[in-house]
């Protein structure tokens, strides 16, 4: 299971990245500055969302089949 988190925090991440650095480029127009803000949360972000995801996998019980 600890695969099938680490390859759909991956793929988040790329989603969300492409879609920040696309958001910042779009409204300030800098695409250096956009890069750096982007590879910035790319470092920081998927360690954030996996263990957020591991805890609701290990402790949350809401809505899982007992």
């Amino acid at each position: 299971m600890l695969k099938r988190h680490l390859l759909k925090t991956i793929s988040y991440r790329v989603i969300g990245t492409v879609t920040t650095v696309s958001t910042i480029y779009f409204l300030g127009g800098d695409i250096k500055l956009a890069s750096l803000i982007g590879i910035g949360e790319l470092l920081v972000k998927p360690v954030l969302y996996l263990i957020h995801e591991r805890v609701w996998y290990n402790w949350i019980k809401i809505g899982r089949n007992k």
